[in-house]
């Protein structure tokens, strides 16, 4: 929750002025509800694609303050944030609830950014890879393989996020390792490898490099390193390569 409609812009002039020519991988804007329609006018015919933070579950009805797929896709977003670790925390959604929103994105054609994650009291208590299980199987291992394979997962270890703290490249790929494992286990090796990976939790210009380098991290959900273009540039450049 972060810019008015006029910062939101500039910041995406000036991103959009700055970038390579020839991308290699894809970059992706969540913004605000507000300025999600403004953005896809503003990216059109660019590599940027457009996201939504957040959905309701439903198609509509009575439930003031939320949005439905169908609203998303009429607007022109062809992503949408699902289970982010505030959603979880903040607004107590839970994995079956989240379950009701994948479902909901796939069905109106978007693609589900899935946000999976563990808290600091459970990594102290080593528990992390149950946990992140759990959410995977309550949330999204339901799926056939067909739905699987449009998904985008992202790691949001929640003791990394907003605090300045991030997570080691090892801790980072020690986990995503273990989510790729999973998902071979579920689905087998050609859909545990085409599914991207993606870490969230304190991403910036002076680490994104030592992270995407790893061999089961595929990129980043940027946080607030993605309030300010050259920042954000330079993440873009790591991922790309």
């Amino acid at each position: 929750m972060n810019l008015t409609l006029r910062q939101g812009e500039e910041l995406v002039s000036s991103l959009m002025d700055s970038l390579p020519k020839n991308l290699t991988c894809e970059v992706v804007i969540a913004p605000p509800l507000t300025h999600i329609h403004f953005l896809v006018n503003q990216v059109s015919g660019t590599p940027i694609q457009p996201a939504a933070q957040n959905c309701h579950h439903a198609a509509s009805g009575a439930f003031t303050g939320e949005v439905s797929v169908e609203m998303l896709k009429s607007a022109g977003a062809t992503y949408c944030i699902t289970g982010h670790s505030e959603r979880r925390q903040l607004f107590h959604e839970t994995n079956d609830f989240i379950r009701l929103k994948v479902d909901s994105i796939l069905k109106g054609d978007l693609i589900p950014i899935f946000c999976c994650g563990e808290p600091l009291e459970v990594r102290d208590k080593g528990e992390q890879n149950s946990f992140v299980l759990k959410q995977l199987e309550e949330s999204i291992f339901h799926l056939d393989e067909s739905s699987f394979l449009k998904l985008v997962i992202a790691y949001e270890p929640i003791w990394a996020i907003g605090t300045g703290v991030t997570a080691s490249p090892e801790q980072a790929q020690e986990m995503h390792a273990f989510i790729r494992e999973a998902i071979r286990s579920k689905y087998g090796q050609a859909v545990s490898q085409a599914i991207q990976i993606l870490y969230g939790g304190s991403i910036k210009a002076d680490n994104a490099l030592s992270l995407f380098t790893k061999p089961d991290v595929d990129g980043g959900l940027v946080g607030g390193a993605s309030l300010e273009s050259k920042g954000f540039l330079a993440i873009i450049e790591a991922a790309c390569g």
